[in-house]
């Protein structure tokens, strides 16, 4: 609490002390997530320092459109996304993807490579080069899918990839940046009220910001037992990444177990001393430890849903909600509990 407080403290006297990505897991608060994101674009990505193509509006048939992403892979962009690339209105749009960041391989990629019009492999090429490829090609509208997480590409976008720049999905939040125009949002993740937490202008689609279509789920659901589970009591689950793990929240948790006899906790298994940790905060509230159970990795996303239909209730984190997990938990029937909190990154789940 007391780090929280000193991080929130220092975005607020506009210090550099914590990224964007990281405060979303701690800091519910929107104000102080626009400051933060103003403070990082402004050092890392100075407009002065950018010398990106000159782009005036073309007019083209077709909107030329393109999706700038490093997790064109087994991802959880990929998951959600793959589907809405495939039904673009092709009369209306020519779709493009940007791959950047480290390879990918597998189904996954092959489907998204399969379902644009043109896949565009600039993982090796500069900010700037980026920008002026994309540029010569005259794209129309350029979707960052990644904001400010792991081997994003912002640099691109700072150097005006095209006319028009929009932040979406992959990065819960504004980008504080003055080279992005439009946030994808709705209604309930970012409310009216909420606007002048983002430096973009939002733009809301009409029932929910993320696409989340079904995805394959292996026929056979193991044996409680296989997975490690008792075959008796109640399991609730989290399969959250682990950093989004509070102490309050699990404070709560471990209530939850004291009061549910019988019942255990199944988790995802980020790492060993990631594991370690839960197990000592565990029996340090007087739970025992072996009521948490650690998802082991199994082959494949189908195999991994197939195996949520054993618990019996996913719990929620606070103040960073699940996005797709809360949306595979619902597509193989498993109830969410969720709670409503202030920032963007709080709310999807709702």
């Amino acid at each position: 609490e007391a780090t929280r407080q000193r991080l929130v403290e220092g975005v607020r006297e506009k210090k550099h002390v914590v990224t964007p990505f990281i405060l979303m897991s701690f800091c519910d608060d929107p104000l102080a997530q626009r400051q933060c994101a103003e403070l990082f674009v402004a050092r890392e990505h100075p407009v002065e320092d950018m010398h990106g193509t000159s782009i005036g509006q073309y007019s083209h048939d077709r909107i030329r459109l393109a999706y700038i992403s490093p997790d064109f892979g087994d991802h959880p962009v990929a998951y959600l996304i793959a589907d809405l690339i495939e039904r673009h209105d092709r009369q209306r749009f020519e779709v493009y993807g940007v791959a950047v960041g480290q390879e990918r391989r597998g189904l996954w990629h092959e489907r998204l490579r399969r379902g644009f019009d043109h896949f565009l492999d600039l993982r090796g090429t500069s900010d700037e080069a980026a920008a002026t490829r994309l540029g010569r090609l005259e794209i129309d509208i350029a979707v960052d899918l990644a904001g400010y997480t792991t081997d994003s590409r912002t640099g691109i976008f700072a150097a005006r990839a095209a006319p028009v720049q929009v932040n979406y999905l992959g990065f819960p939040g504004t980008m504080g940046a003055p080279f992005i125009d439009y946030i994808l949002a709705d209604r309930l993740v970012i409310p009216d009220t909420h606007e002048p937490f983002y430096a973009e202008k939002v733009v809301r689609l009409p029932d929910t910001f993320q696409c989340s279509p079904p995805r394959p789920v292996a026929n056979a659901t193991p044996a409680r037992r296989e997975a490690g589970l008792p075959e008796n009591g109640f399991v609730f689950c989290c399969f959250n990444n682990t950093r989004k793990i509070n102490p309050k929240l699990f404070d709560i948790w471990m209530r939850l177990l004291k009061q549910v006899e019988g019942s255990v906790l199944w988790l995802s298994k980020a790492n060993q001393q990631a594991a370690g940790n839960l197990r000592r905060e565990t029996q340090g509230r007087g739970v025992d430890p072996d009521r948490l159970v650690f998802a082991s990795p199994v082959a494949g996303l189908d195999e991994h849903l197939a195996r949520q239909r054993l618990a019996d209730l996913f719990l929620d984190t606070l103040p960073y909600n699940a996005h797709t997990t809360a949306s595979d938990a619902l597509w193989v029937g498993l109830p969410v509990l969720t709670c409503l909190g202030n920032a963007f990154a709080g709310r999807v789940a709702a």
